[in-house]
């Protein structure tokens, strides 16, 4: 135990100046720029006749997942938040990630609410040919087989495929929509999207990526003024941005420290996330 409490120690430590930077450097920029920068000559465009957003049917089951499924209990612990994992988006998030969407001309990508959808998400790998063939017939198929096998209708866990160019939502939390819509933005700005996709498999590099979408969602807020949604961005996304951190540094503990770990991450997360929403002005 004494060993187990120095490793969360330096954890701790390790975590408070990596939350630090994101501050710095992630999170806000002025002023804010509305659309990717780079343009694939290869974007895979939305087929005609199909919608941006989709919503999966509800099931009494699925939908209760979050309360029995230790993984999305214990997301709603460490960020403090029952509608993490909520299976339920309210029309409020929904606009949300749309608005986002339009204002940063990303039509092309797809929206899934609480959904799930294997074979439209196969189809749309097979056709992004922004993405390297390499890429997609390698970790492309991966996170296809993935979603097939452990569903997110079930499992929870917001993302952004960026092999599909798809968002999985599962929260009705409208910082967590714009977050990972801010990941399809972060990925539209890069030439080789496949292999800055890729680099998200090496430790600590996804703090990277989870900075960028971070900063980005919350200078959006910024620049729309809104306020409500930038204080609550900040009390979400930075302790979510520490279970990155403990994420990362858990690879090297076994289970269940791992855990432990994470939680003892997130906690600079919430204390720092919460004085930054405090110096928001209405």
């Amino acid at each position: 135990m004494e060993i187990i409490k120095h490793f969360l120690r330096g954890v701790m430590r390790f975590s408070i100046p990596l939350l630090l930077l994101a501050g710095a450097t992630g999170c806000t920029s002025t002023p804010y720029r509305y659309g990717p920068s780079y343009t694939s000559p290869n974007e895979f465009k939305m087929p005609e006749g199909q919608t941006q957003v989709e919503r999966g049917r509800p099931n009494g089951f699925l939908d209760a997942a979050d309360w029995f499924w230790p993984n999305s209990l214990f997301g709603k612990l460490i960020l403090w938040n029952w509608k993490v994992d909520r299976h339920y988006i309210s029309p409020e998030t929904e606009a949300a990630v749309v608005t986002y969407l339009e204002k940063n001309k990303m039509l092309d990508v797809k929206v899934r609410l609480n959904q799930y959808r294997p074979g439209g998400e196969w189809n749309r790998l097979f056709k992004n040919r922004s993405v390297g063939a390499g890429w997609r017939y390698t970790l492309g198929i991966l996170s296809c087989v993935s979603y097939t096998i452990f569903p997110g209708r079930f499992f929870g866990g917001d993302n952004y495929n960026p092999y599909t160019n798809t968002i999985n939502l599962y929260s009705d939390i409208p910082a967590i929509a714009l977050h990972e819509a801010a990941h399809a933005k972060d990925s539209a700005n890069k030439k080789y999207r496949g292999s800055y996709a890729a680099l998200y498999m090496i430790p600590f590099v996804p703090l990277w990526h989870e900075s960028q979408a971070t900063g980005d969602a919350i200078s959006y807020l910024a620049a729309e003024q809104n306020a409500a949604g930038e204080k609550e961005a900040y009390n979400i996304l930075y302790p979510a941005y520490g279970t990155y951190v403990g994420g990362s540094a858990a690879t090297f503990v076994s289970y269940p420290w791992n855990y432990a770990v994470q939680l003892g991450a997130v906690i600079p997360g919430h204390i720092i996330g919460r004085t930054k929403s405090a110096f928001v002005e209405d």
